[in-house]
């Protein structure tokens, strides 16, 4: 399970080091994909293909399915996790997240965001400002 969050850097070879704590679960091998509001989702390799699996089965008549389906596996890439920990991000991830050098890179339960820090802080203290409103809306659904 990921959870938390955790600042990085990506050195001058594209590399990203993943926190330690997500090393086991993550494994010797992930896929990164585009993600949601602009950052990048880390799925270890089994969760990957439970969800490719998912997107594959859902129905390509309409356009905003279509869009999602090509968004996640268009954009996604399998990677190696090298001894120490590292990652290489290729440069349209870099460019769809708009990473630069500093990076958040958040736990999620079942997978790992990358977010550029400055969006990342933008993003949160949004959330943090409406965490009242979310928590109502997840109570009418049964979950909080």
């Amino acid at each position: 399970m990921f959870i938390g969050e955790y600042s990085h850097t990506i050195d001058l070879k594209k590399r990203l080091a993943v926190p330690s704590k997500f090393r086991k679960d993550l494994g010797s091998r992930a896929v990164i994909t585009r993600g949601l509001d602009k950052c990048l989702f880390v799925y270890p390799l089994k969760t990957w293909e439970e969800l490719a699996k998912k997107l594959g089965t859902l129905p390509v008549g309409e356009a905003g399915t279509r869009s999602f389906i090509r968004l996640m596996l268009a954009g996604a890439i399998d990677v190696d996790i090298d001894r120490q920990g590292r990652v290489l991000i290729p440069d349209y991830l870099k460019s769809y997240a708009s990473l630069k050098r500093n990076v958040t890179i958040a736990g999620l339960y079942n997978r790992l965001e990358i977010w550029d820090e400055n969006k990342w802080k933008t993003y949160r203290n949004k959330a943090e400002k409406n965490t009242d409103e979310i928590a109502e809306q997840l109570g009418k659904l049964g979950i909080y």
